[in-house]
């Protein structure tokens, strides 16, 4: 039988039973802001629900919601949840191509968006032919279908509907960074899954106060009793965060926890550096989204308190949290090791997590046996446990591709290539789609990017593949920190190349003046299209 318990929303109910006077949501603006506290947001969600069902939105509708961070984002997406509704989660920024061709693959019932998505929807309308009922969220003038009203101050009781933990509650993409991006199923048990472990792994309490730079993350932290700070911050393009306004809530709010990818943090250390900023409440920093290193822990940890620590979690929308690692134990341990091109260490399995490495395999795969690697050997990555979700959305192919069903569960192939070392510490050495290999020789893209990343004026590089598949050049592309004389640049990085066995036959660099990212963390570097470039370079 389906269990009320099962449904996400309960997290919100809960918190707003145990502390309803407290504050759970912030929204700063230039003209003061607004605050919610927890029984405040829970009514506001209520009243959302009952708004919804009048439209006739019902259980198992497919709803894309297109609305900035915000509480009628929070409070309408908590609301869709108690509903038994599917959300849809999509990255605006990742351009019109991909953009459309997510919306058509999950096919919407119900659009829900500012009034920007809504005139986008217009101009494209096939993606969202299935569409019966349009919200808009923001002046409509009644042309954009009808408007969202403000919650009023009437009472508004409502029932979650009750779940199975494997019904549907969401699906969220990926960012895309090698290949289009996929829409993931997130049943209420991942998400479930997901809040327990953030909670006792990360020690996350109801007295904390997060400023979370990715939407969904508001929405964990108010599920677990905590308070959200909404930053000023566009999520499309985070690496444009301004930092002056990002900190100023952290200081003024007495922000003690905040997760945001490494493009932001990079912007507020050197901020924090260049004005002898403190942020002497912030505890505990999440960074993720792409390797971190262990010189921009250095300059963040160095703006925290004593007690404060950075950690940098591990996994991917298909699989979140999986393996976690503190900032001090990457540039006390493990960092000098990355310079050298062992690989960036992402830490040890979270409780009750198997990671194991298998053989590099192309293909689907049904049976593990004989391809499971010791320690120490580089192979595929792959995780079970009860974070890992069990499908794409309507894409049986990626779905095989991803997933190994075995007799004792469910395995997510991560799509990434590591090892563990002695200590049980897993080591990350890139994307499987990304390593060159040339006749004998594998080239895995993190090992060797480190080597040329020490030189001073490198902000980057990127190993590419250049010419037929499994034949190919390796080529390094670097981002340089300024202009430079590009002869006198190649001829100091072959040195290095040199001095280290596995980029010891790189002979290959170009220069690329900004390299493509993906929209969601700014991090993530898009190697196929520069492998294109490189092509035509060459």
């Amino acid at each position: 039988m389906p269990q009320a318990d099962c449904n996400i929303a309960q997290a919100l109910r809960r918190a707003a039973a145990a502390r309803p006077a407290d504050t759970a949501l912030i929204a700063p603006s230039p003209r003061g802001g607004k605050s919610w506290t927890f029984a405040e947001l829970d009514n506001n969600t209520g009243f959302y629900l009952d708004f919804l069902k009048r439209q006739g939105i019902r259980r198992g509708d497919r709803v894309m919601l297109m609305v900035r961070p915000s509480m009628a984002f929070i409070a309408l997406t908590f609301a869709l949840f108690a509903l038994g509704a599917v959300v849809i989660l999509i990255d605006p920024g990742m351009g019109y191509k991909n953009l459309l061709r997510c919306i058509g693959s999950v096919a919407p019932e119900v659009f829900i968006g500012i009034p920007r998505a809504h005139i986008f929807k217009r101009l494209f309308p096939g993606p969202f032919r299935r569409v019966r009922c349009n919200i808009c969220v923001g002046r409509g003038l009644g042309l954009l279908g009808r408007q969202l009203p403000s919650p009023d101050q009437a009472r508004y009781d409502y029932t979650v509907v009750p779940t199975r933990a494997a019904d549907q509650a969401a699906i969220i993409f990926t960012t895309g960074s090698t290949g289009p991006p996929k829409g993931v199923v997130y049943e209420h048990r991942v998400f479930k899954a997901q809040l327990a472990r953030i909670r006792k792994y990360y020690g996350i309490q109801p007295a904390d106060i997060d400023q979370p730079a990715f939407p969904l993350f508001a929405l964990f932290s108010i599920a677990l009793g905590a308070c959200a700070v909404i930053p000023a911050l566009d999520p499309s393009r985070p690496a444009r965060v301004r930092p002056d306004k990002f900190i100023k809530t952290i200081l003024e709010h007495k922000v003690t926890y905040s997760f945001g990818s490494p493009a932001i943090w990079r912007v507020i250390a050197d901020f924090c550096a260049a004005n002898n900023i403190k942020l002497l409440s912030l505890k505990k920093i999440l960074m993720a989204g792409a390797p971190v290193s262990g010189e921009l822990i250095e300059r963040m940890l160095a703006a925290l308190p004593a007690d404060g620590d950075i950690h940098i979690p591990y996994g991917a929308t298909e699989a979140l949290p999986i393996i976690s690692i503190s900032g001090r134990e990457v540039v006390s341990q493990t960092w000098p090791l990355t310079r050298q091109g062992r690989g960036v260490c992402v830490g040890r399995p979270l409780p009750d997590t198997e990671v194991r490495i298998m053989r590099v395999t192309a293909g689907p795969v049904s049976d593990l046996s004989g391809l499971l690697l010791p320690r120490g050997e580089v192979g595929e990555i792959i995780v079970k446990g009860e974070v890992v979700t069990r499908s794409y959305f309507n894409n049986a192919a990626e779905t095989a591709l991803a997933k190994i069903r075995t007799a004792d569960g469910l395995w997510h192939r991560m799509g990434d290539t590591g090892y563990f070392d002695e200590q049980g510490r897993l080591w990350f050495c890139g994307r499987k789609a990304h390593r060159v290999i040339s006749g004998g020789a594998i080239y895995y893209p993190i090992c060797c990017e480190a080597v040329f990343n020490q030189h001073p004026e490198v902000y980057r590089s990127a190993l590419v593949g250049v010419g037929e598949a499994g034949r190919q050049r390796p080529v390094i592309i670097v981002e340089p920190r300024g202009r430079v004389d590009k002869l006198k640049l190649f001829a100091e990085l072959r040195p290095l190349a040199l001095a280290h066995e596995h980029t010891r036959e790189i002979k290959d660099f170009l220069i690329h003046p900004s390299f493509p990212v993906d929209i969601r963390h700014n991090a993530k570097i898009f190697r196929e299209k520069l492998a294109l470039w490189a092509e035509d370079m060459i």
